[in-house]
């Protein structure tokens, strides 16, 4: 799925598989994980599975990736990229610096957020636009864990980039929905198992030079799974209005 919210110029991999087999992880990655909990092994190797998968994509051979602060991955030299997991998916986007300066994906469960993440994260303009929480088993979007994803994906872009910490309040985001239901469905998933998809705008109230103060990204929801992306191209000064 995540592979429908970035060109083509990005290698992606994804996996619904839940665990990898015995010796997916280099032994430098073992070390980050030899003490932890098996779903936190689990999440972390079939991510880098999916990294691997990723980097044979753009003709790389593999290698371990180990992880920065807020566990950012390190890539190889001249390599961009990002991973996410959560239940039920995981997957790995990677681009060369040449064609991509930055890239965040996120996929996170369609449903609605935990009772009070909702107030944390959003802002009250956002809170307006998305409307009251949809109950769960209605058909609704849960447009609350869609924003949640869209901002993991715009932390995860601006981060690497930056190197500054960038609170969940401190971009305004705009959803715009682009599937055929969209138009006459409102908030409601098409029926058919067909995906609901469509755009965002991030307005970014923390600036940087080294990035554009909005960013665009895309997002989809689809079998359950909610999927984003951004993606900022080198020369988004030539092109950027803000």
């Amino acid at each position: 799925m995540i592979e429908l919210l970035l060109p083509a110029d990005v290698s992606c991999a994804a996996t619904r598989a839940e665990t990898v087999p015995e010796g997916t992880l280099f032994p430098e990655e073992e070390a980050l994980v030899a003490k932890s909990v098996a779903k936190r092994r689990n999440d972390f190797a079939t991510a880098r599975a999916c990294a691997r998968r990723a980097m044979a994509g753009l003709g790389l051979p593999p290698v371990a990736v180990l992880h920065g602060h807020r566990g950012r991955p390190l890539w190889p030299e001249g390599i961009v990229g990002s991973l996410t997991h959560c239940n039920g998916y995981r997957a790995a986007a990677l681009a060369r610096a040449t064609d991509v300066l930055s890239l965040g994906i996120d996929a996170e469960p369609h449903a609605p957020l935990p009772s009070g993440v909702r107030e944390l994260v959003t802002l009250p303009a956002e809170r307006e636009r998305i409307g009251p929480p949809a109950p769960e088993g209605t058909g609704e979007i849960h447009w609350d864990r869609v924003l949640f994803s869209a901002k993991e994906s715009v932390f995860k872009t601006w981060y690497p980039v930056t190197g500054i910490e960038l609170d969940f309040t401190e971009a305004d985001l705009t959803f715009h929905r682009t599937d055929r239901a969209g138009g006459d469905g409102g908030d409601r998933l098409p029926h058919g198992g067909t995906a609901a998809e469509g755009t965002f705008t991030a307005c970014l109230l923390l600036t940087d030079p080294a990035l554009p103060t909005t960013l665009h990204g895309q997002w989809r929801i689809e079998d359950g799974i909610v999927a984003t992306s951004v993606l900022v191209r080198p020369d988004w000064k030539d092109s950027d209005g803000s």
